[in-house]
């Protein structure tokens, strides 16, 4: 089966960054869809593959949006599992609460010095 994948991102989103760094990860080929102005003009894929948020990035799967890159990280580890079963997260349910603890931790302080 032939997937098609798509992310919508833009260069300075460490967000994006982090999927795109995921997918290359997993050996998974996609489209890089360059989002130009975030602040005034948003194309019209990234505001109906995101109504909610009008953010990236977003993962487009066969034709099947995924927002958040948190979110899209586990998308990705679950839908293209490695070979060797080692997966993003760990599989011990309390080690991986204290990784998404520190990711979103970390999420939240990238974005105050971004601004």
């Amino acid at each position: 089966m032939t997937s098609s994948v798509k992310v919508l991102s833009f260069w300075r989103s460490p967000f994006g960054v982090r999927v795109l760094i995921a997918l290359k990860e997993k050996g998974v080929e996609y489209e890089y869809i360059e989002e130009q102005d975030l602040l005034e003009t948003k194309s019209k894929l990234l505001l109906e593959s995101n109504p909610v948020h009008k953010k990236v990035p977003v993962l487009i799967h066969n034709g099947k949006p995924v927002c958040e890159s948190l979110i899209i990280l586990q998308y990705i580890d679950e839908t293209w599992p490695s070979h060797d079963n080692n997966g993003f997260l760990p599989p011990d349910p309390y080690e991986r609460a204290v990784v998404r603890f520190w990711a979103d931790y970390a999420d939240k302080k990238i974005f105050e010095a971004i601004l």
